[in-house]
């Protein structure tokens, strides 16, 4: 049988019953800019993420940039990041005008090197680094990250796109950041219907010039405090989110047992490793990750699922500090070998919410036709 690397398309019973009656509401209301939906979806954020506020925009990558400018980092300022992450943590960082410095990533947990971290800090002292919790989970190093950078002033912005549902020994990964971003884009473990971020904090200071800068950066309706612009969350994307959230921990369950069935499966291959979350995390099965032997074993492996009808994905196949838009942009790069190889070597498998077991054990078994 085929399998897709990802299907949208499994709602709960009922669900796009719901969603088109809330599209009828909404239109023949004419209430798609903030209001009701967007209000209730940022209270029940700041309570799902235990954050004192949630600030819904247009889409992940803004909500970047946001916490960049909300945080005070601009033109000159150098900010830290990981050489392997989604290209978008990287052009916001430009984007503010700031100065990147890529760090490599941690052989174990994938995660931004701490060690490597710290010598970029004593060798650029940055004004900010981002940090990225990339595949569902989070670095095994995480709350050293915080405190070294609070010990040395050092703003810790935390790019949550992929970690929504990812808690660290019972508590939100978001919780006690100093301020995170979450992007809800449709393939996300929490997806909207379209573009959609958030800007997550405990922060006053920092909730207050967020919530101008995303609207035009209005004190009022016709003042500005700041040079904003317009990155608004709907209120279509909110009501649909709202329609999901009483979903979320079911469908969170489904992809968890299914990531979990790989790792215990794979645990016996010598020539694949499946990675799996540091201790104390429970991770939100956004994405199933393995490491093949060499580049040549998984071209061989996506060649035979490929032959199957099973869908596979490569995420991500080169490091930043080596993307031809980068080079004229880019500060520094600090190591940078260990993400170079996970490139080559690094396949993702198909996982989404309410993937069947027979789906499953046909690409296990696929996997296992091939890898010893």
């Amino acid at each position: 049988m085929s399998v897709p690397f990802i299907d949208l398309k499994r709602f709960e019973d009922g669900f796009l019953d719901a969603w088109i009656a809330k599209v009828t509401e909404l239109s023949r209301e004419t209430r798609f800019i903030g209001g009701d939906e967007v209000n209730q979806f940022e209270q029940n954020l700041a309570q799902d993420t235990g954050c004192r506020f949630a600030l819904g925009c247009a889409n992940g990558t803004d909500a970047l940039q946001l916490a960049l400018r909300g945080a005070g980092v601009g033109p000159g300022d150098v900010v830290l990041l990981p050489d392997f992450t989604f290209w978008a943590t990287f052009e916001a960082i430009v984007n503010v005008g700031a100065q990147p410095v890529t760090v490599d990533i941690s052989t174990t947990d994938l995660q931004m090197d701490f060690h490597l971290f710290q010598q970029a800090a004593e060798k650029h002292r940055p004004k900010a680094a981002m940090l990225v919790h990339l595949y569902g989970w989070g670095s095994a190093d995480l709350r050293r990250m915080r405190t070294y950078c609070r010990e040395n002033s050092i703003l810790l912005i935390e790019d949550g796109a992929q970690a929504y549902g990812v808690t660290l020994d019972g508590v939100s990964i978001y919780k006690d950041a100093d301020i995170s971003t979450i992007s809800f884009y449709p393939a996300k473990v929490f997806g909207a219907a379209g573009d959609a971020g958030a800007v997550v904090t405990s922060s006053e200071e920092y909730n207050r010039r967020i919530r101008s800068l995303l609207n035009h950066g209005r004190s009022d309706h016709y003042s500005y405090e700041h040079v904003g612009w317009n990155s608004r969350l709907d209120s279509l994307q909110a009501a649909y989110m709202n329609l999901v959230r009483p979903h979320i921990e079911k469908r969170l369950e489904s992809r968890r047992t299914i990531a979990r069935a790989y790792q215990n499966d794979f645990a016996g291959l010598e020539s694949v490793r499946c990675v799996a979350p540091p201790e104390g995390y429970l991770e939100n099965g956004y994405l199933n990750v393995i490491l093949l032997e060499s580049g040549e074993a998984r071209g061989a492996l996506q060649e035979s699922l490929k032959a199957k009808g099973i869908g596979a994905g490569i995420v991500y196949p080169e490091p930043i500090s080596i993307q031809q838009g980068a080079q004229s942009y880019i500060k520094d790069s600090i190591g940078g070998s260990v993400a170079l190889d996970v490139g080559r070597r690094v396949l993702s498998l198909p996982l989404y919410a309410y993937m069947t077991l027979e789906e499953q054990q046909t690409v296990m078994q696929a996997v296992r036709e091939v890898c010893r």
